[in-house]
């Protein structure tokens, strides 16, 4: 008998949803991490905890979708870490590598573990930054708004009254009243071609800066400012140290050539200044000499920091050390972090008093003007 031609499977069937498959963000990766580790130490083998997992994903997850094609890889001889490397979008460089070098020494459920603990402590020092900026964002765009409010609607008001009063203003106040004046002709299109130019302007000036922010040069460049800004500076260098560290200390302690986890953490450290010194540090290994040097030569590395490697690749101790290292800069952040927010909030009760108080003293200079005049006039 002839086979029935095989219907195709709707989407649905598939497991995908008509919108696309749910992304699987890092928390998701985190959990599934820990999850297959736990299932890896009950002794459970790895195809049965991959299936399982895969099971407790919700129909239309990209994790689900991935995991089935993951399983199937195995199924048909592939490796765990090869067939991972088939979604560098959901499993990184860093994943599959520390599963890879999990896979040969045979402690793939250690490597796990590990990499969960990585990934959680990551999320703990980007949840606490994020915390921190949310603050001063929230402040500035409310002042942002009090101030058009101030120039679009009561500053008008002001303007009509001092009109009748036909007398010459103080510069400040003009200033202030020019300002509106601009800002309403703006919003309100009053002069079409100058709103357009402002838009062409503003617009022209972000693709530029973004086209540069794009090239080598341009992104070195903002790396190197990001480390070396004022008050953010010291927050973003001791971050990067954090993550370098136990980026690096975790690969070289799953079993991953150091030359290779150099390279892997390259391109995870996210700054350019800090990517071009592990390069050296890359070149430098291979010419048999120390990592110590280029660390120090790229000014983003503390002494303190620089010294502790220094005796952890003598002692051979390295990836000890950079945990160790680790560790501690993911305290000093926390206190960075608690530092900066208590330094930012009277900085930005200064400037709000600053920008609200110019505004109402521009506002009544030519009230407090009249009501000298008029108490002159009495008295004569």
């Amino acid at each position: 008998m002839e086979k029935a031609p095989e219907k195709k499977k709707s989407f649905m069937q598939k497991g995908i949803t008509i919108g696309g498959p749910k992304k699987a963000t890092t928390a998701d990766i985190t959990l599934f991490t820990r999850q297959l580790a736990t299932l890896l130490d009950a002794g459970l083998p790895l195809v049965r905890g991959l299936r399982i997992l895969q099971q407790q994903q919700p129909e239309g997850h990209q994790l689900r979708i991935v995991l089935r094609e993951v399983i199937a890889g195995v199924e048909g001889g592939k490796t765990f870490s090869d067939s991972l490397a088939k979604f560098p979008k959901v499993f990184d460089n860093l994943f599959v590598n520390m599963v890879r070098a999990g896979e040969a020494g045979s402690v793939l459920e250690t490597v796990l573990n590990r990499l969960a603990e990585f990934s959680e402590k990551a999320q703990r020092l980007k949840r606490k930054v994020k915390s921190a900026m949310t603050y001063p964002i929230v402040v500035l765009s409310i002042a942002l708004l009090v101030v058009v409010f101030l120039l679009t609607f009561v500053i008008p008001r002001f303007k009509a009254m001092f009109t009748e009063q036909g007398r010459e203003l103080p510069f400040i106040t003009q200033t202030l009243i020019d300002i509106a004046d601009a800002l309403i002709a703006f919003i309100t299109f009053r002069n079409p071609v100058i709103t357009l130019v402002v838009v062409f302007v503003i617009i022209a000036a972000v693709l530029v800066i973004r086209f540069i922010a794009k090239t080598p040069a341009g992104i070195y460049s903002l790396d190197a400012f990001k480390v070396r800004a004022p008050i953010f500076g010291t927050l973003v260098r001791k971050v990067i140290i954090a993550r370098f560290t136990r980026t690096l200390g975790t690969l070289i302690s799953s079993g991953v050539p150091i030359l290779q986890a150099l390279d892997i953490v390259r391109d995870a450290v996210g700054n350019a200044v800090v990517a071009k010194a592990i390069a050296k540090v890359h070149t430098s290994i291979k010419e048999g000499e120390s990592v110590v040097g280029p660390l120090r030569e790229s000014g983003v590395f503390d002494a303190m920091v620089v010294g502790m490697i220094d005796v952890g690749e003598e002692t051979g101790t390295l990836a000890e050390m950079m945990l160790r290292v680790a560790d501690s800069y993911d305290e000093e952040v926390d206190t960075a972090v608690d530092g900066l927010t208590s330094l930012l909030e009277p900085l930005l009760i200064v400037f709000l008093a600053v920008i609200v108080g110019t505004i109402v003293i521009a506002m009544f200079l030519p009230l407090l003007t009249l009501m000298k005049g008029m108490g002159s006039g009495g008295a004569m």
